[in-house]
Formats: C-alpha cells, structure tokens, sequence
C-alpha cells in the first residue's frame, strides 16, 4: 500500500499516521520530495486498517499497490514521468539522444565530439570521470579535473551532461558539475550508493545490472526514489546471456514490459549491449520502435586510442549518418526526435 500525505498535514497529524502503523507492526517508510510526501508499506493491510488510515486527517488517499515497489509503480502514478534536465525533456513525446565518449579524456577530445553532437542534435553528452573497469590495470578516468572539463563543455556547446558516480562520497561533488548522475550496471544493486543519489536531488540514470530481472531494477529506482528522488531514468544496456558474438544481449522486450509496470521513463544504451559499431544503427531504430524514450550512445573523435569503449565508440560522422533514419522511425510511431 501507497499512502499519500495531505500538503497541508502538520507534523502532528503525520506521526500519527506512523503510529497506527506501528501500532499494527506494520513495516513501513516515509518518503518526501519537493512535489509530494508518501508512505510506503510492505504489504497491503487489512480492509479494516485500510478503513482507519482513509480517516486519518492527514491521510489524502490510501492505494492498494500489488508490486513490491510502489512508488515506480503505475498504480501509484498512472500518467508518464517527464524529467527535467538542464532544458532537456526525458519521457516526453520527443526521443532524447544522448551520446559523447565513454570516458572524458582531454578538453580537445571533447570539444571535437560536442560540435559535431550539436549538429546532429543531441541534447545530452555523456562522459565519464570516474571509471569502473574489470581490469585494474585500466584506465579509471581523469576524477575530478575530467568533471571540470565536461563542465566547461557543457558550458561552451550548451548541452546537459550526464556522468557515472561510482562511489557515496563522490556523489555531493559531482553533482556540481553535471546534470544527470549515472549509476552502471555494475553498481545496480549498491543500495548505499542508490541511497545517497536519492539524496542528490539530481535526475540519475539506473543502468539495468548484468543479469538483473526487470523487478530487481524498478526496486533499485524504488530505492532512489525512496530517499527523496522522483527523477530516475531507466536504462536497459543489454543483459548477460550465453550469447558471445556480442556483448551483452539487448532485451527490446524490457522496454514494453517496463512500460507496463511503471510511469519512469525508459532509455537504451545500444552501444554496450552490442559492443560492436555496426550493429549499433539497428539496434537503435528496434529501441526506437519498441518505446525508448531515449538512446544513450557511445562517440568518439578517435575510437582505435579511446582509453576505454572503443570498440563499440562510433565516429562523429557515422553517427550523424544514422540519425534521419532515427528520425523516420520516431515519426513513423508518433514521436519526434
């Protein structure tokens, strides 16, 4: 059950909402952002208990939601989530692409890949600074004086920027720098590091983990959503199969289920569930096909000495290439890109 808070509930009339559950050992969590207060609780009480809940003053209305997560549900928001990032609209009618290198390397690099992203008009540019590699013998990203770069690209081409946050105590510093956090497959299920980018008051994209099911991801954004931050951005990036002749294995399938279940906006990186360019176009436009509110794809100026993702980093120019085609799909199902 999902019970939402009256705006105009003292603090008062709120304990005692979290006294009568208590009262009847009913596990629960209160959760506030800037639009609304709710509480969530494990299960479904009796009519009974629902009956005297509904009574309370501060109670506006109590649903009964079947799903383990409650505020990603569509039960508890049945209209579509747009999230706001910096000008750009995630969710709405229009197809975001989101694109730029797998890790930010230098200003030049990232001055030459901005410039041809405008052109083809992307409204996001990805790149990271902190980077979690198999390897520890990878390169790990440039920290902080990368996110000063990405800033200053932000700044200078006018695009909203996105980049990975792997750690708690990183979180508050870059989220001064950029417009959405990113949380990688790998760290899906770090429920420390989700608890803290709800707390960032920033939009975050939740990659779906390695071999994650569908309900384990909605209750990792139920985590981030659970701590203050209504603005999560799913990610599908491919899952882990049997399959070796690419990557990951892109699940098109999550994108209608996902749809179904919850009012977050859904997005697909193409680029690591494929791990190769030339199958990156037909990826795109089936995700297009299939839903995607948006793509979040890899780009850059010289992928054979790209320190990280170059083989599935596409050059400026080929990615241009393939956005009209991008656009033909999003208009053939009603939407703009």
């Amino acid at each position: 059950m999902l019970i939402t808070i009256k705006k105009s509930a003292s603090a008062a009339e709120i304990h005692s909402v979290q006294q009568l559950l208590d009262h009847h050992r009913l596990g629960h969590r209160i959760c506030e952002n800037r639009t609304q207060t709710v509480i969530g609780l494990e299960g479904n009480p009796s009519e009974e208990i629902a009956l005297e809940l509904r009574k309370l003053p501060a109670v506006e209305k109590a649903t009964r939601i079947s799903t383990p997560f409650k505020l990603a549900s569509l039960a508890a928001k049945p209209e579509k989530t747009v999230i706001h990032a910096n000008g750009v609209e995630i969710g709405g009618d229009k197809v975001v692409l989101m694109a730029g290198p797998c890790s930010i390397e230098s200003q030049e690099q990232l001055d030459l890949i901005a410039v041809e992203l405008k052109k083809a008009g992307v409204a996001v540019m990805r790149g990271s600074a902190f980077k979690p590699r198999s390897s520890p013998y990878s390169f790990q990203g440039m920290g902080e004086e990368g996110l000063k770069l990405h800033s200053g690209a932000q700044k200078k081409h006018q695009m909203a920027t996105v980049t990975e946050v792997m750690n708690i105590q990183d979180v508050e510093m870059i989220a001064q720098h950029v417009d959405i956090l990113q949380i990688g497959a790998r760290n899906m299920q770090n429920f420390d590091l989700l608890k803290a980018v709800g707390k960032s008051g920033k939009p975050v994209i939740l990659k779906r983990g390695l071999s994650a099911t569908i309900e384990e991801w909605l209750l990792s954004a139920e985590y981030i959503m659970a701590h203050g931050n209504p603005d999560v951005i799913l990610c599908e990036r491919g899952i882990r199969t049997y399959e070796t002749s690419t990557r990951n294995t892109l699940d098109l399938s999550s994108i209608p289920v996902v749809k179904q279940l919850t009012h977050l906006p859904v997005i697909v990186d193409p680029s690591h569930a494929a791990g190769r360019t030339d199958l990156i176009p037909a990826l795109s436009k089936a995700a297009i096909a299939a839903g995607a509110d948006g793509l979040l794809i890899e780009v850059h100026n010289d992928p054979k000495n790209a320190k990280s993702d170059g083989k599935q980093s596409l050059l400026p120019q080929d990615f241009t290439n393939f956005v009209p085609d991008l656009r033909k799909v999003a208009e053939a199902i009603g939407r703009s890109l």
